[in-house]
């Protein structure tokens, strides 16, 4: 009798191609979640852009700009002619310090102050950027002023201004603490002055 060898072939055939295939498949999902794995990982390590921050480093501009205590001296006196805590009095192009509102009301007449109210302070310019922007929304056109700071490096200060009248300052400070945003009134003195 005659065996018919063609058929056996075909069997061992189909067996080799079904074992392939589950090998196939095998690899492919090995490699594919190898890749997400992948993916996931440079994803969480690069920064959020969405997440808010909690704690955002602000200073407040009454710290900042407080005048430097007297030293005592060996004897336990002090002078006045001590050093001044902040070299940037002397730097910057004018004077800056914080304001009160009798200040603001009793300036009407001088041509070389300014008033501005600083929302914020923050060593991240995209910080600043943010709630400028958050600014904008309500309506409010604010600036951020870039400077550098001695022994604390540098800083992007959030301002709107400057005002004229008092009654624009305080209306947009108003506006501005109802969206819960503080202000502090900041005072600046030209040079030439």
């Amino acid at each position: 009798m005659s065996r018919d060898y063609k058929g056996s072939e075909r069997k061992s055939s189909s067996r080799s191609s079904g074992g392939s295939l589950f090998i196939g498949i095998l690899i492919g999902l090995v490699l594919g979640l190898g890749i997400a794995l992948g993916v996931a990982w440079y994803i969480n390590k690069m920064p959020n852009p969405f997440q808010q921050k909690s704690a955002s480093p602000k200073i407040d501009s009454q710290k900042a700009v407080e005048p430097a205590a007297k030293a005592p001296e060996k004897n336990g006196k002090t002078t006045a002619e001590t050093k001044p805590r902040f070299d940037f009095y002397k730097i910057l192009p004018g004077v800056e310090e914080p304001a009160t509102d009798q200040q603001l009301r009793d300036a009407k007449g001088a041509a070389r102050e300014s008033f501005y109210l600083q929302a914020g302070a923050f060593q991240n310019a995209p910080d600043a950027d943010n709630l400028k922007a958050r600014l904008a929304l309500i309506g409010m056109q604010a600036s951020v002023q870039t400077t550098t700071l001695p022994d604390r490096g540098v800083w992007h200060r959030v301002r709107l201004g400057p005002y004229g009248n008092v009654e624009e300052l305080n209306r947009n400070r108003d506006t501005l603490k109802k969206n819960g945003i503080d202000t502090t009134l900041i005072k600046v003195r030209d040079a030439d002055r």
